[in-house]
This record gives structure tokens, C-alpha cells and sequence, in this order.
């Protein structure tokens, strides 16, 4: 916090992908600007989405054509720019008789998709064909099916790229930091900021004229909503992420909940594969990790259970579950999958608040922030958007270390230009996948290292994802993890306790399945046990 410079053109409140978007266009911009977050860098819905860079299909059913051109023009941006991190995936979807759209509305839904993309990528199959694809799907009343193309993403990995570019080309960014207070002169025009790091409680005064809100579900408490009858309303969307071997689906499937005909899926992620999503109002605090509920995991189990009757699958084949709060605007007057993902943007004497949208067009609430943030900045233009948004990434060494051409485009996804860095650094035993993973041991070093890491949690759910995708969270990987990351992290034994018995409790909490989370704490559970074993040894420890 000392080093932290005092005078900036401009702070961006919020490290989740809208923040992190006008970040990297900030920085390009050649102004000096700060981004705090007051948890870790995507802890929020950016971490906690479907992973789907998608153009938005069901958008067009609501007459939502501007919003699905620009969900189409920006998911094809970032196949183009950032291949290894945004990847193309087909989608399957099932025709039936009595249920769900039928083949001509689905038909002309995918024409005018298609039209807007500028290309054909839908095509239907009969059940012959279909069933010889996906042979578990439940035929009864199946008469076909279309496959179609949207695109899938690591989100946390998206934000931290754009994050880390934008740290490589002069900016600076604070995890575990809050802005306390928004500070003005007596013409109510924004002069600068409090900002506190929440952990040692330093606070230090910086002077701005600008400052953009991009926290989300937050935004209201920094700048109430200027119109009477549209508001935040936070909406949870729960998942729950399986083994590929209990649900064996190479592209994703999207199907009707025959309970209230809404559309959900299933989707190959990682290795393994995700389920969801709900959408239910979320009235928890929303500085409690938000957490899948035993009613969300029967709907999804139930959905399972008629797309794929022959496969007996039980919530006891969850690796992991995943619950984000989306930030959606609302007058309060429709269902919650009927509310508009659009977003909006406020602004009060310096004070420019972004909220709503998705995390595929974030790009474009980035600029929509800026144009209205320009008065109140020096005199720079704003950034050509058809510029490329990332660093393009670098060819294949000549020296490729024994690693796959997809397990180089993997990593220059992930890291861009700095996974050339990232691999010589490696030993090489640690060039290899963590098992259930697509993920190298080597990247626990190299993130712990290079990417503001500050706890176990950052590390294992957001930098990388080991905390999702193998059980329990990954404990059984906690001895090589310690001896990757300790040179880097040097926490002491007891710093090192403390770290896994908070993972090991945040994991129970937003992590596992509601009736496997235990009714005492962690600790106290481990207490008990060792007097267990104090008994059990007839009193000698």
C-alpha cells in the first residue's frame, strides 16, 4: 500500500471481467489508472459463470436482436483473438414431440443466428443419426436433433489475462482491497478515493477525477439507481460439475427442465462436465459466498434424470457444485429467466457505474464506460476497438519441451505471451497434466509467483482450477501443491495450516453438495476427531 503512487487519472473499482475489460482498454490508452478489488480478482460472477461465450440464441426469442448481434460480434472477436482460452463448441439440441420449441421454430431461430454471424453452422439429424451420436439420450418422443456452434471459456482465466496484459503494459491492480470512501469537493465532483486493504486495515487517500463502478451486484451501494423503478436484483445460477466418465458428452447438450420448460445443459469442461443453470432470486448477504441449495440440486439431478434416463446418475457422482449472483436490472415485474441481461450506465460528476450485461460482451460495456468516463479524463482518445483486446500470442518454440501443439495453444490462452516464461521455468516433471485436469503442475509456481496469489483459495479456484475439478477439492494433491508453491509463497507451518483448514471450509461451504457440508466448523470437526483418537488409544495421544 506504500508504494501505492497518490495521484491517478483514473480508479476502477470492481476485478470481475467488466472492471478487468475497461482495465485493459484504460491501459491502452496511456492513462495511469488503479484497479482494486476488495476480494480476489473474479471471486464474484466471473469466476462462477456457465464458462459460455455465446451469441445469446434465446435473446432473438425475446426480440432481443441488437443484443444478439452484439453477443455474435463479440463471441467471434475472441475466437479470432484468444484461440487456446476462448474455444469453439458445438451444441447439440434434442427435438421432441411433446416438449420444448419444435423443428421450425427452432429452424428459423438458427437461420437468423447463422444470418448475423455471416455463416451457416446449424444443420439437424434425424434420430437415426442423432441417437448413434449421443446413444444415452432419451428417445421417447425424440424426432431429431440441430447441432449448432457458441464457444467455450475459462472465465477467471479470461479476467486474469486481461488483468495480467494490462499490469505488463503500465497498469496497476490491487486484490483484497476496498474503496471505503469516494471523496468530493463542495461542487459534489469527485476528487478521489479512500481505499483500504481489508486484511492489515491500511488505508491510504488517492486523488482522482474519475472513477468507474464495475462491481456488479454491488453497484447500487456505491451509486443508487438514478431510475425509480429499475434496480439491481441479484439471481443465482447453480451448477454442478460431474466426471466426464458419468456423463460422457463431447459437445454440449441443451434441453428442456420438463418441471418449468426452461432451457438448460450440460457442457465438457476442463475434463469434466458442467450442469446448470438455475436462475432464482439470491436474498443472502451478498459478501457470503454464494452456494447451491438442496432444491437446485434436485432440479438439475431431475433434468439429468429425463435427458439421459438410462444412466442412473446420482448427485453422489459431483466432483464439485458453483453458484455465481448475476447482476441483472429489473422493475421487478418477470420471472427471473425472463429479466433482460442488457446493462446500464450511470453517471453522477465523475462517478461512471456499469452494471448488467454479460461476460461475452464485455468489451463493449468497457467502451460504453469509457465514452461516458471521457469528460472527466485527460485528453486521449479512446482505443481503436478493432484493435485486437489481447497480446497475440507467440508460435510453438522450436524447443516445444515434449508438450502437445493443444497443450501449447492451451497455454498460450491461458497466458498469452508469458507461457513461454511459464514452460522454461518448469522442471520437467512438472510438464505434465494434473490428473483429471488439462491443467501443468508447472502453473502452480509460475501463478503463485506472478499473480497476486494471497491464499490457498485463489490458487486452487480461480488460477487454477483444481478445487472444481478433482474431489474433495483437491486434497490429496496438498503435499506436491505445498512443495510446488512454497519457495514462492513462503508461509511458515503454521501460516500453511491456517490456509488449508479456510480452503478445506470455503470449499464445504460454495463447493460441495448442500448435505455433505458439515454442521460444525472445520476445526472443531478436526478436534473432535483427535479426541476420538485420544480415547480410542486409551488415553495416550
Amino acid at each position: 500500500m506504500k508504494t501505492i503512487r497518490k495521484n491517478w487519472d483514473l480508479v476502477i473499482i470492481g476485478g470481475g471481467i467488466t472492471g478487468a475489460g475497461i482495465f485493459r482498454e484504460t491501459v491502452r490508452m496511456d492513462l495511469n489508472v488503479l484497479l482494486v478489488e476488495q476480494q480476489d480478482f473474479a471471486w464474484g460472477t466471473s469466476s462462477r459463470s456457465s464458462k459460455l461465450v455465446h451469441g445469446g440464441l434465446r435473446y432473438l426469442k425475446e426480440g432481443k436482436i441488437f443484443l444478439t448481434r452484439d453477443s455474435i460480434k463479440e463471441r467471434e472477436r475472441l475466437l479470432k483473438e484468444a484461440p487456446g482460452l476462448v474455444e469453439p463448441l458445438g451444441f447439440w439440441v434434442p427435438v421432441y414431440k411433446d416438449r420444448g420449441p419444435g423443428k421450425w421454430t427452432l429452424e428459423a431461430g438458427l437461420s437468423v443466428y447463422d444470418l448475423i454471424a455471416k455463416k451457416r453452422q446449424h444443420k439437424f439429424y434425424d434420430v437415426q443419426e442423432f441417437v448413434k451420436l449421443v446413444p444415452h439420450i432419451d428417445q421417447k418422443g425424440l424426432t431429431g436433433a440441430f447441432q449448432f456452434f457458441d464457444a467455450l471459456v475459462d472465465d477467471a482465466r479470461l479476467v486474469l489475462r486481461l488483468i495480467t496484459e494490462a499490469i505488463k503494459s503500465g497498469g496497476h491492480a490491487l486484490n483484497y482491497t476496498s474503496v471505503e470512501t469516494i471523496n468530493r469537493n463542495d461542487q459534489g465532483e469527485v476528487i478521489g478515493v479512500t481505499i483500504k486493504d481489508v486484511e492489515t486495515n491500511e488505508t491510504k487517500a488517492l486523488s482522482t477525477s474519475a472513477v468507474i463502478n464495475a462491481t456488479g451486484c454491488w453497484a447500487e451501494q456505491l451509486h443508487p439507481s438514478p431510475k425509480k423503478n429499475l434496480h439491481l436484483r441479484p439471481l443465482r445460477g447453480s451448477h454442478m460439475i460431474f466426471p466426464a466418465r458419468v456423463l460422457p458428452v463431447d459437445q454440449a447438450i441443451s434441453f428442456t427442465h420438463p418441471s418449468d420448460n426452461r432451457a438448460v445443459f450440460m457442457v465438457p469442461w476442463e475434463g469434466a462436465v458442467i450442469v446448470g443453470t438455475t436462475d432464482l432470486d439470491h436474498k443472502e448477504d451478498l459478501s457470503i459466498e454464494p452456494a447451491i441449495t438442496e432444491e437446485e440440486v434436485s432440479y438439475l439431478t431431475e433434468g439429468l434424470h429425463t435427458i439421459f434416463p438410462s444412466l442412473d446418475i446420482s448427485p453422489k457422482d459431483c466432483l464439485s457444485t458453483l453458484a455465481g449472483v448475476r447482476p441483472v436490472l429489473s422493475e421487478g415485474k418477470l420471472d427471473p429467466s425472463e429479466e433482460s441481461r442488457e446493462h446500464v450506465v450511470w453517471v453522477d460528476k465523475g462517478l461512471v457505474t456499469i452494471t448488467g450485461g454479460k461476460l461475452t460482451t464485455f468489451r463493449k460495456l468497457a467502451f460504453d464506460a469509457l465514452k461516458e468516463a471521457k469528460p472527466f479524463l485527460p485528453s486521449v482518445k479512446l482505443p481503436d476497438p478493432d484493435e485486437p483486446g489481447f497480446t497475440q500470442s507467440s508460435l510453438i518454440p522450436e524447443k516445444d519441451f515434449g508438450l502437445s501443439p493443444d497443450t501449447w495453444r492451451n497455454l498460450f490462452g491461458r497466458y498469452g505471451e508469458s507461457a513461454n516464461d511459464l514452460v522454461r521455468a518448469a522442471a520437467p516433471q512438472d510438464l505434465k497434466n494434473i490428473p483429471g485436469t488439462r491443467t501443468l503442475w508447472a502453473e502452480l509456481p509460475y501463478v503463485a509467483k506472478n499473480e497476486n496469489v494471497r491464499h490457498l483459495t485463489d490458487l486452487l479456484l480461480r488460477r487454477v482450477r483444481i478445487g472444481l475439478l478433482t474431489s474433495h477439492g483437491g486434497r490429496e494433491y496438498f503435499g506436491r501443491v505445498r512443495k510446488l508453491v512454497g519457495p514462492v509463497l513462503p508461509w511458515d507451518r503454521k501460516r500453511w495450516k491456517k490456509e488449508i483448514n479456510d480452503y478445506l471450509d470455503q470449499w464445504q461451504h460454495a463447493h460441495s453438495l448442500p448435505g455433505a457440508r458439515p454442521e460444525i466448523h472445520g476445526r472443531m470437526k478436526k478436534f473432535f476427531n483427535k479426541i476420538r483418537a485420544y480415547i480410542k488409544n486409551g488415553g495416550h495421544s
